[in-house]
Order: structure tokens, then sequence, then C-alpha cells
């Protein structure tokens, strides 16, 4: 089967290795049936037999209003609930301009990064076009795998449980009453809607289709003989793909889409079944494969029956028949179509730890465990179940167990080199450190080349060296700092964010009035007592209120702290600039984080967060009687200025502009809209280099894909700034000397503005959004996913540009604000540390001390990705 060919078929051609990568991660974040489902798995990962019988999504509709990326204000997603947005004000907080982001659910899923809501929509007319239903999801699954979006069926009133069978068929099914087909045009709460209709069966995969960005597309209305006719207009009864923002205030019928915003689609896109008299074959090209206006006689019309009956499937055969396609598959739909396994069969070993992934990239630990433990019970003889089965025990902090699976792991050469590199990582988190080097020193012995396990090696190697040399003042003398603490090539951000926390604190950041610990690591006993023997605690910055990124069962965030371990800390408390940073459509479960929120506040002496999308959603979580202690307290580094003086600003910057990207959970920043950014990137690039000398900063290695895509799939060739090889002062000159940052990473927006560097958001989070609403300036913001990306991007830019000099006083401006906000944080905290205050006269401009290095300055030359 050929997919459609991007130059017949409006939309961006898809960028090689990276649209897969984004449709095999959840499209959207709703709460799939399948999910309820699964929580149900007991440990002997077996269930009653019968189909998944699944909820509805919820009733009602779903709605979710999207705002203009950069803007303050999030829709909810849930289910029948009206999108709400109020105002959270910090107490005491003296900055008037930092507007507070609110939403309606912690979990809210839309809330600024302007991400495109997708929906198939299905007119059913008549319970007698259920079953017609039922064929066309089975075709949608078995020919396009790897995609699930929320499929909404309109009905004139069908009884809910009509719909039970074509639930167990796709997890994201959600009726709609309505009045006819051309309520597809009045889907709210989504901005491409796909309609297709129950007569029809997919064939091949629709990316090219979810691709298209711009009015209604359709292929015209077929003449006489079912061939299209291109002065016919937009047909009754085929596919249409609308772009919702394109109908107006009053959407239209689809007899009456002006021409204006037409888009005709070749006719393999909705092929004609009546087109293949004569019993001629199905082309192999065609992706929508259309039965309207079929007479009932299979008579001369017996291959394109035959490509349908393919679907008619009972339920086991479906499911069967989808767990055997090879490739990709999407998450939800795997989950949906696997789960509850049959009683009479023992499912495949390589099913089961498939369906274990998905709930470990989930965070739903507790599910991939009991799935594993029933299916390696007596199996030594299963390494990569034995390595996933560790990893997630030992990320609900069940590290014992998680240490003997891993240890079985290392039986098998090939998967002994990644077994032995989360050995040395688990035991480096329980604070053995000879134990981890150990296990890191075994790793690479397996595999010399093993990355992971050099990495290890390396960080413990110098621990051991640390320990052994170092000599510091007094534990009285000293705060403690629980933070992550980069090393290697890690990310740039997280070298230089420690070190500015620190310089809001003391002149001096290094170890002799600083004891590090590492959020990731247990706070045992002794960490325990190690932290109340310093004058305070200081938790932050960064963003530590993230479920995924080394996930533990003892707190549900990133510090490694068990509920009793932390309400015995005696020393005083504070959580400073700290960040809520879930991703849109990032699914967790927040109980024991919630919990653990809880007892923070509670116990902390001072809590602020990095912005006011950050307050709004933390409070949130908390009770009433909590949530005045959650104030705003901006990232260090966007202060940067006003802490080491030797940031003022230079004498003369270099004629360049530097760009940044990021590429973790690349399904979640960029849908199905990644070939069109890459694009539009492109072009802005393009219009960008003729007033300046475009270059790439690289936060870490991976960053670096993006010159890689760019230059394959659009000839531009840029120099990189690997900053993840730098020291935190070359670092903060790179980016204090050149004229303009235009960034994806929070840090690359967040780092140059602190220096005085004018920036521009490439929005694919929430947090960079709720900075530029803390500034008061959204319109340094563009959305990944923006049709006009290219144009809006180069404007702002060569606005940059032109009016330098005006460009660099709004940052001073904007920077002040933030600096008078943290100034008042500062002088509460001081009664906490009985530290002296080391600015001084707060209108007599930075005086501090410059801050120690993290490391030496190495000058790395720009590489050419030739």
């Amino acid at each position: 089967m050929t997919h459609p060919d991007p130059s017949t078929t409006p939309g961006p051609a898809p960028a090689a290795r990276t649209e897969p990568a984004a449709r095999t991660e959840p499209a959207d974040a709703h709460t799939t049936a399948t999910e309820t489902a699964s929580a149900t798995v007991t440990a002997s990962a077996t269930t009653a037999a019968g189909s998944v019988s699944a909820a509805t999504t919820a009733a009602g509709s779903v709605s979710a209003a999207t705002t203009a990326a950069g803007s303050a204000s999030a829709a909810t997603t849930a289910a029948g609930s009206a999108s709400a947005t109020t105002t959270a004000t910090d107490s005491g907080t003296t900055t008037a301009t930092a507007s507070a982001t609110a939403t309606a659910s912690a979990d809210d899923r839309r809330a600024v990064t302007g991400k495109r809501r997708i929906a198939f929509a299905v007119h059913v007319a008549d319970a007698g076009e259920l079953p017609g239903l039922r064929t066309l999801l089975r075709s949608l699954a078995l020919s396009d795998p790897a995609l699930c979006e929320d499929v909404v069926v309109l009905h004139p009133g069908l009884p809910d449980a009509a719909f039970d069978t074509a639930r167990r068929l796709h997890p994201r099914l959600i009726p709609r009453t309505a009045d006819g087909r051309d309520d597809v045009f009045r889907l709210d709460g989504y901005d491409t809607v796909v309609a297709l209709t129950p007569a029809m069966v997919v064939l091949g995969r629709l990316d090219a289709l979810l691709r298209l960005r711009t009015g209604v597309a359709a292929v015209p209305r077929p003449g006489p003989d079912g061939a299209p006719d291109p002065l016919g207009g937009v047909p009754d009864d085929g596919l249409l793909v609308i772009q919702r923002q394109d109908l107006g205030p009053v959407p239209p019928a689809v007899k009456d889409v002006p021409e204006g915003i037409l888009v005709p689609l070749d006719s393999r896109a909705d092929f004609r079944a009546r087109r293949l008299h004569d019993d001629l074959p199905v082309p192999e090209d065609v992706v929508v494969l259309n039965f309207a206006g079929v007479p009932a006689t299979r008579t001369g019309l017996a291959p394109a029956h035959a490509a349908r009956d393919r679907f008619d499937l009972d339920d086991e055969a479906f499911r069967a028949a989808f767990l055997a396609l090879p490739g990709a598959k999407h998450p939800d739909l795997l989950l949906h179509l696997a789960l509850p396994f049959p009683d009479r069969a023992r499912p495949p070993i390589d099913l089961v730890r498939q369906l274990a992934e998905i709930h470990r990239g989930r965070g739903h630990h507790d599910r991939a465990v009991a799935l594993l433990s029933e299916a390696v019970a007596g199996r030594p003889d299963l390494p990569r179940c034995h390595e996933t089965l560790g990893v997630c025990l030992m990320a609900l902090s069940r590290y014992e167990e998680a240490e003997t699976h891993l240890l079985l792991a290392t039986a098998s050469p090939v998967f002994a080199p990644r077994a032995f590199g989360q050995l040395a990582r688990l035991a480096w988190l329980l604070g053995r450190t000879e134990d981890a080097r150990g296990y890191a020193l075994a790793g690479l012995e397996a595999d010399p080349t093993d990355a992971n396990c050099r990495a290890w090696y390396a960080r413990t190697s110098a621990l051991g060296l640390t320990a052994r040399s170092s000599t510091v003042a007094p534990p009285g003398e000293q705060l403690a700092h629980v933070a992550l603490f980069a090393d290697g090539e890690e990310n740039a951000g997280d070298k230089v964010l420690p070190e500015a926390v620190r310089s809001c604190f003391t002149a001096d950041t290094g170890p002799d009035r600083w004891h590090q610990q590492h959020a990731h690591l247990l706070v045992d006993e002794a960490a325990l007592e190690r932290l109340n023997a310093r004058r305070a605690v200081v938790v932050g910055g960064g963003g530590l209120f993230l479920p995924d990124t080394a996930p533990n069962g003892n707190s549900g965030w990133q510090w490694n702290i068990p509920d009793d371990v932390l309400a015995r800390i005696t020393a005083p408390l504070a959580v400073f600039a700290v960040g809520y940073n879930v991703f849109d459509g990032q699914r967790y479960r927040r109980e024991r984080f919630a919990a653990s929120l809880r007892a923070l506040v509670e116990r902390s002496a001072f809590f602020g967060l990095r912005n006011h999308g950050s307050v709004a959603r933390v409070r949130e979580l908390l009770p009433e009687s909590l949530r005045e202690k959650v104030r705003y307290q901006p990232c260090p580094t966007t202060v940067a200025r006003h802490l080491d003086p030797r940031l003022a600003e230079p004498a003369a910057r270099e004629d360049t502009v530097l760009v940044n990207c990021a590429y973790d959970r690349a399904g979640l920043r960029f849908g199905h809209d990644y070939g069109h950014f890459l694009a539009e990137m492109a072009a802005a690039i393009r219009a960008v280099s003729a007033s300046a000398e475009v270059r790439y900063a690289a936060h870490m290695p991976a960053d670096e894909r993006f010159v890689d895509d760019l230059r394959r799939e659009h000839g531009l060739t840029l120099p990189v700034e690997p900053l993840y090889l730098l020291s935190n002062d070359a670092i903060r000159d790179l980016y204090r000397r050149t004229r303009l940052v235009i960034g994806m990473r929070g840090h690359a927006g967040m780092i140059p503005f602190g220096c005085g560097t004018p920036v521009i958001s490439l929005v694919s989070h929430p947090k960079l959004a709720y900075f530029l609403a803390d500034i008061d300036r959204a319109d340094w913001g563009v959305s990944v996913h923006e049709r006009a990306l290219g144009v809006r991007l180069a404007e702002r830019a060569r606005a940059v540009l032109d009016d330098h000099t005006a460009a660099v006083a709004d940052v001073h401006d904007r920077q002040r604000l933030l600096w008078s906000a943290t100034r008042d944080n500062l002088a509460r905290l001081r009664e906490l540390t009985g530290l002296p205050d080391p600015f001084g006269d707060p209108d007599a401009g930075p005086v501090v001390p410059s801050p120690r290095s993290a490391a030496e300055d190495h000058v790395t030359r720009p590489r050419d990705r030739a």
C-alpha cells in the first residue's frame, strides 16, 4: 500500500526520521478508557475473559480553548466542563507586571503552546450505519496503527449503549448528538477536523491529510463517471479536512463552503469505489475508499468489496490482526486492544514488555511491575524483561528488588551493559559511590563503547576524588543546596542554574559555603543529618516538579525524599525558583506528588515558584490553607546582570543570532507539525541571515538534531556552538555577546535575557509562555504550531535587529521588575539564614563579587555540520 504523495496532496512533506517519533507518543492527553481498564491489572496480569468494555471519555463535549502562544490564560479540556480562567495573585509580591496564569485543572493539557487539537468526525444518520462505523474504525487502526486521535461520532440521539461495540474498537470514541453532518464544521474544542463517513474504509496512512493547515480540503464532487469534477464543488458524502479557524464566525454547511478556502485533494484521498466497475483492482495508492452510492449488488466491484471485507472482523480477530502488525503502534491503541489479556492464552512476552514500557513511559510504574512480575516469575532467561522490571521497581523506590532483577539482566551479553548502567545509577542514588563505580566498570568490560556506563564511571570517579580532597567550612556555616547538578555533556542550562541560585544568597558559590545534595539522591538518615547540620536548606531552581525524569516512589517529583524524612528536617527550608514542568499532553498520576507537595509546603519557611503559571497550577493541588504560602520567585538566571557585574552590557556585540531547539518528548512538543515547523524555520533562517549570521546553540548533544534535519530536508547548514562543552562563564559570555537568541529551551530564553540579550521564544512547552506572560511580553513568543511561523519569526527578528538599542533597553526594563521581586524575597530569606545582604543598596546596581565558575573555561570552536 502506498502513501499519499506530498507533491500532489497539500501539506508539508514529511521529515525523515521525525514523523514516526511524533506519532508514537500520545497525541493528546485525554484520559483513555484503556487506562481505566488497564488499571485493574493485578499481579497476575490477567483479568476475566471478554473484550475491553470502555467507558466514554466523559459525558458531554470535550471543550478545549487554546490560546495563542505566550498568552497567560489556559483552558480546560475536561469533558463537559466550562473553560475557566482565574487570576492568581501571590501574596506579598510587589511586582506589578506578572499576570498570573491559572488553569481550572493542574492536569490541563492545552495551556498556552498553541498545539493543534485534531479529531476525526463521523456522522451516523441512524442505527443502520453503526456496522459501517465499526468497519471504518477497524480499517483506521489496521491501516494506520501509529495514529490515535479523538473520534467524535455525531448521531441524532441514539442510546449510549448503541456505541458499546464501537468503543471496544477505539479508546477515544466520543459520541455527540447532532442535527446532521454539517455539524462537523461546529466541533468545539478542535482546530483540525477530518470528517469521514460510515461508507468509507481507510487503506493507507493519513499523514499527508493531518499535515494540512489551511482551508477546507476535499476531493471535488464526482461527475457522472465517478471521477472528480473540478467544477463540482464539495460532495455531501466525501472526506473533508477542516481547519476551523478559516471558517469564520458562522460555520457553513457542506454545500456552502466558500470557494476561496477550498483546497482540492487528489482523488486517492477519497476514492469512489463505483469507479472500479468491471472488477477493476483498487489502485495501490488509495488512502480512503468511499462506497457512497455503490449498489447493494457486488457485480463488477469484487476487488473493491474485497478491500472492505478485510475489515469485517469479529473483535477477537481484529485484536489479533492489530497485534500482529509490524512497526510502531500508538500506545493508546496498543493498550486498548491488548488489555485485558484473554484467560485462555498466555500473552507473548514481547507484548507484555511493550505494554510495560508504555506504562513506564506514562509514569504508571506499578502497572508495569504488575505485568512483568507475572511474566518473569521463574524465568531468569528473560534479561530484557528483568531489566525493564528493575527500572520500574527503581522508579517505585523498591531498590533491593530492582537490584536483584537488574543483576539477572546482566547474565545476557546483549543486555549486560544497559543493566550495569542502571545498576550504577541505582547504587549512586543510594549513596554507594564505590559500588556504582564498580557496576559502571563492569558495564565497560562488557562493552567498552557504552556511553552510559562511561558517563557513570567518570562521574563516580570524580566523586571519589572530590570526597578525598575537599576541605570545607564547618557545617553550621554552610547552606545546603538541593538541585539537579549537571556534569559532563549534560544540559547547559542545568549547569548554569545552580550557580545562579547560590549567587542570590552568597558571593561565594563554591563548596566552602555550600553543601551540595543532588535532588535524585535518596535522603536517608545520614543525608538528613547532614542537611540538618547546615544553616538552612535551599531547594531549587529548575523544573523539579516533573514526574518522569528519574522518577521515584518517595515523593513523585525530582527530590527523592520520603514524607517522614521531610517532616524531620529541622533546618530552615526554602523552596526557591522551582518550576512546574509538565508538558502539554503529558499524563501522569499525581496522587503521590500531591501528598508530597502538601508536606513540602507545610514544612517550608519560604516557597517560591519561578513563574505565575507554576504558582497557579501548584496552588490548585493544595488545600486552601496552604495556597497563600506559594509565592512568585523568578528564575535567578533572568536577573544574572544584577548578580554578576561582569555581565554588564558589552562594548560591542557580535553580529550573530543564536537559534536553539529541543527534542525531548518530541511528540508532545510537535504533534503532527514537525515537518511544518522545520520548513517554517528554514524560511525564517534564510530571511534573518540577510541581517546577521545565524548560528546554532546546542544546550546538549541531542539538540543538534535540528541542524541535521535542517541540512537534510532544506539544504541549510548552521555552525554549531556546543554550549554543553563550555563553562558557566563561557555560556553566559556567548549569550551576552550575541544580538538575539531564538530559543525553544526554557534556559535558552532565560539565560540570555538575564545577560541583557533580546530573546524570541519558540513555544513548545507552557513554561516559555508563562515566563513571557510574567514580563508582559507575550509577543516575544511564537508557537511552534503557528501557521505563519516563518513570517512572524522573521518579522520579529528583523525588528529587534533593526532597533537593537531599544530592544536591549526593553530587556533591561523588564529585568528590573524581576529583580525587584527577587530582592523582596531575598530580604525575607535573610531572616531565615542570618546571612548579610551581598547586594547592598538596591539602587546602586550590582555589587556582588564575581561568582566562582563551576569549571575552568573550555574554549571550544564552533563546528560546521558539514
